[in-house]
């Protein structure tokens, strides 16, 4: 006798998530292509090329890079503490890192420019140091670090929680110093879950628009991230300059993944071989 599967067959699911997928995922990005590509390849090479287009890809691609590398290592190191060692409020800790998933990024973006603004608690500290944060790309940096810190830490931890103890205790036993352990035996195994997390989160960072617009003062040529730039030619009703400007991010996205995973089949093959 035949033994029943709890879930559906392979046609059920398979035709439920195509047809998720392609409802929720695909037929969006069809749209953005196919409006992007009713321009003739002159007016869209000029939208996408303007100086105000070309600075505000400056601007979000630079914060959302100083903000992946500040999150890579922040994040990793949050990640082994909530891990490897017990202390109080450790589960509160542990909490709050999923905060920005919760709040609202407008919420968080107000809070934020409230704390770094001139008068602000901290930001009246840093002003006394010569240090201005809100409503500039620094102010942008933190806005994105604060949005895209959990999936470095979310991805990492788990791995964390799962490596073997008698890995590191091997290496111990054979002189091996703690810089060396976590480089040459750690390291290679939290790869993988690295590569997916700094790239989850660069991805945020270059979509992210509630949490920047408060802080960023939102200056052309300035402070003006791209997607507030394509906001702005939606309200102006220019539906195609706003689709052509979204298809250099998406790009851009499609690009970063590619990359990404390449890097991570390296890293696993490299794990395996080890």
């Amino acid at each position: 006798m035949r033994r029943r599967n709890v879930l559906p067959g392979l046609p059920l699911s398979l035709g439920v998530t195509l047809f998720y997928v392609g409802l929720i995922v695909v037929l969006p990005l069809a749209a953005l292509v196919i409006k992007a590509a009713s321009l003739g390849p002159a007016d869209y090479w000029q939208i996408v090329s303007s100086s105000r287009a070309v600075a505000s890809y400056r601007v979000t691609v630079l914060s959302a890079l100083g903000a992946t590398i500040f999150n890579l290592f922040f994040g990793l190191a949050l990640a082994w503490v909530i891990t490897r060692y017990r202390f109080p409020g450790r589960r509160i800790v542990d909490a709050v890192v999923d905060l920005p998933f919760a709040l609202p990024t407008a919420v968080a973006g107000i809070a934020l420019t409230a704390l770094f603004a001139n008068n602000g608690w901290f930001g009246s500290v840093l002003e006394g140091f010569g240090i201005k944060v809100a409503y500039t790309p620094l102010g942008i940096m933190i806005a994105m670090c604060f949005t895209s810190l959990p999936f470095i830490v979310r991805t990492v931890q788990p791995v964390l929680e799962d490596l073997d103890p008698a890995l590191e205790e091997a290496a111990q036993s054979l002189g091996g110093s703690d810089w060396a352990i976590f480089r040459r035996v750690i390291l290679p195994l939290l790869a993988p879950a690295l590569l997916a997390g700094v790239s989850l989160s660069f991805a945020r960072c270059l979509g992210e628009f509630g949490a920047i617009i408060f802080i960023a003062g939102n200056q052309p040529m300035s402070t003006e991230i791209t997607a507030l730039l394509i906001f702005i030619r939606l309200e102006e009703y220019d539906y195609q300059a706003a689709a052509a400007i979204a298809s250099v991010l998406l790009l851009a996205a499609f690009f970063m993944l590619a990359v990404t995973n390449w890097l991570q089949a390296r890293a696993l093959r490299y794990t395996v071989k080890g």
